[in-house]
């Protein structure tokens, strides 16, 4: 990125026709950035989360990297909403803390978010509706007529629909944005609908591009070209969100049928589904409810044919004796549950990671399961494929935990390699030798699916009661002990042949960080400033929660404290649901946790600041000591 040239101070005032001078504060522009941080607060019937979306799929056409975050009221009536956008030309690992361009579209807007924009940002508010507070020169004020200049572009009754294209075209004026390719993303957006639409829409970018702001432009840096191939494998890139990275992530790994019920968050993944599945020859079912759904889910499997069912924490509190039942069957199966904040209701649309015991323990009686959770959005992807690997291998039902920030986060990654990625499920409808036992004790239960011939003439039946090898009901103490084993012992074999988790920073040292989930970005970038602050840490992110990967133990011992990042409840005993488990788990005093239930998703400062609270302890005094628990501080 190139200096920007230090602003000027024009004076001037608004007019009706948009030609206005930018006023600017005297403030301390910073002369150097890596990346940038758009936030858009305003209303979510605006259409603010388009503007990011644009902005999103243009990093994917062009060579910045980018990372999103939204808000979005959970009433239908809608309200107040956010999307920030961190855009930039190296990696991106969190939508970042705070932001260099606040656009305020109303005074609500301004007066909840202000304090989001760093000292030194640029605020950029609707002059129409939004009076700042006097005598802040904390930033820089820029004025622009937004409604007043949409309703001149495209008319009074388009002016609510418009604001944010013209919006859009300030910020492409202002980052020097690729126009030809913006323009193109917003005709495929609206490519469908009424002409007269998109010829608006273009009227609407168009005036807020050519609104006067060449002292605004000097404020930021123009993203230089780069080498592509210095940050990238080279292939093309997509941009999706998690939601439909896991749908297409199940299409690859070979899942052609599924049964859902709509519920916030989850249900773009179902609608995903609905529209996807039947071009390979699938469906999709919506059922009357969660226990219809899982039981639908259910059948399919049966059949041979792996399938997917998913909701949020609600939902899958419905579907948990049907869970168990799929449990005692050993029946392969995919459960997506797109957390969000609880108990009950709850936030539905806000973030939480506090379904994590419901997920592992939610059923009655011992019922192991395997529960896995993605970092990112590209893991999202990725994730989806090894759980259906998982189901089908050892014959189990798979919980995917993802959560609110990975549903609507828009990110882009490397396009997968599809030909080699994608499985082609067909069901084994062989036939089955005179020995074959559908729950063996000394393997692994394999079905034979509904249509296949068992020479013995011996067919199974598959119910929720305890069983012999056969499938057939039994009461007897000892084969409920053996089968117990069984489905608990196939579960540990798969723990044992996990690949280690990814393991960063400093191998040994005062602190290691522990994430999972969607604060992998925020505990990566965490771990970075705390280490830059003199402090010998590491982080570890667990995408395999249950079973646990092997090897944690050894890395534990390494370290003086290990803080645990997760956005639940610190609860009864001080300690995070994961937190909670690895304490159990391992025995380790020095397990700590740095939990929230604000509905948002980590900031890397609260992270840094929870770790510090945590390694400020009697033992490490010395070895700190007060000039490094300063800098810990500032970072």
């Amino acid at each position: 990125m190139v200096s920007p040239n230090t602003p000027e101070t024009p004076g001037g005032a608004s007019s009706a026709s948009g030609q206005s001078s930018v006023a600017l504060a005297k403030v301390d522009v910073p002369r150097s950035i890596h990346d940038v941080v758009i936030r858009l607060a305003g209303n979510s019937q605006d259409g603010i989360q388009s503007i990011g979306g644009f902005l999103a799929r243009l990093a994917g056409r062009s060579d910045q990297d980018i990372m999103t975050y939204m808000t979005i009221p959970s009433t239908i009536s809608g309200g107040p909403s956010i999307f920030q956008v961190r855009m930039g030309t190296g990696e991106i690992l969190s939508a970042g803390d705070r932001a260099d361009m606040l656009v305020a579209f109303y005074q609500h807007s301004y007066d909840a978010h202000i304090s989001s924009l760093r000292p030194g940002g640029v605020l950029v508010y609707d002059s129409d509706h939004v009076k700042p507070a006097e005598g802040d020169n904390r930033f820089t004020h820029v004025a622009v007529p937004i409604t007043t200049g949409t309703v001149e572009a495209v008319g009074g009754t388009s002016k609510d629909k418009g604001k944010n294209i013209y919006v859009l075209g300030l910020i492409a004026r202002v980052f020097d944005l690729d126009v030809a390719k913006l323009s193109a993303l917003i005709k495929e957006r609206f490519g469908g609908k009424d002409e007269s639409i998109v010829r608006n829409s273009m009227l609407a970018f168009d005036a807020g591009y050519a609104w006067p702001q060449n002292n605004l432009r000097d404020l930021f840096y123009r993203f230089e070209a780069i080498d592509r191939a210095t940050i990238t494998s080279g292939r093309p890139q997509v941009t999706m969100d998690g939601n439909m990275a896991i749908a297409y992530g199940l299409l690859a790994g070979g899942v052609r049928h599924g049964a859902g019920y709509p519920i916030t968050p989850w249900s773009s993944i179902m609608e995903t589904l609905r529209v996807e599945l039947p071009k390979y020859g699938g469906l999709f079912v919506q059922c009357e409810d969660e226990i219809a759904a899982i039981s639908t889910a259910i059948g399919f499997s049966y059949t041979g044919h792996l399938a997917i069912t998913g909701s949020a924490g609600p939902g899958l509190s419905l579907k948990m004796e049907a869970l168990g039942w799929a449990t005692m069957a050993e029946m392969p199966l995919i459960v997506v549950n797109v957390q969000r904040g609880g108990p009950s209701t709850g936030m539905p649309t806000n973030v939480e990671q506090s379904d994590l015991m419901q997920a592992i323990y939610g059923s009655h009686g011992d019922t192991p399961r395997v529960v896995l959770t993605p970092k990112n959005v590209e893991d999202c992807f990725y994730i989806a494929i090894e759980a259906t690997r998982i189901a089908r291998e050892y014959s189990t039902p798979v919980l995917i935990l993802t959560d609110m920030a990975l549903a609507s986060r828009i990110e882009v990654f490397d396009e997968p390699d599809l030909p080699k990625l994608m499985v082609e499920p067909k069901a084994d409808l062989s036939d089955r030798g005179t020995d074959y036992k559908p729950y063996p004790l000394d393997r692994i239960t394999h079905h034979a699916p509904a249509g296949s011939k068992i020479l013995s003439g011996k067919y199974p039946t598959v119910t929720g009661l305890e069983h012999d090898e056969m499938g057939h009901p039994t009461g007897s103490p000892k084969l409920h002990m053996q089968m117990t084993a069984k489905r608990r012992e196939k579960i540990k074999a798969l723990g044992a042949s996990l690949p280690a988790p990814e393991h960063t920073g400093d191998t040994a040292g005062e602190v290691l960080l522990v994430t999972w989930g969607s604060n992998w970005g925020p505990g990566r970038e965490a771990i970075g400033r705390i280490r830059a602050a003199g402090v010998k840490g590491g982080h570890l992110h667990i995408r395999h929660i249950h079973p646990l990967p092997s090897g944690l133990e050894e890395i534990f011992k390494r370290y003086h404290k290990i803080v645990v990042a997760e956005l639940n409840d610190e609860g009864l005993y001080g300690f995070g649901q994961f937190a909670m488990m690895l304490r159990a788990r391992y025995a380790n005093p020095a397990i700590e946790s740095v939990c929230k239930t604000d509905g948002l998703t980590f900031k890397v400062s609260e992270l840094v600041a929870g770790v510090a609270r945590h390694i400020e302890s009697k033992e490490l005094e010395a070895t700190l000591g007060t000039a490094r628990q300063s800098a810990l501080a500032k970072a």
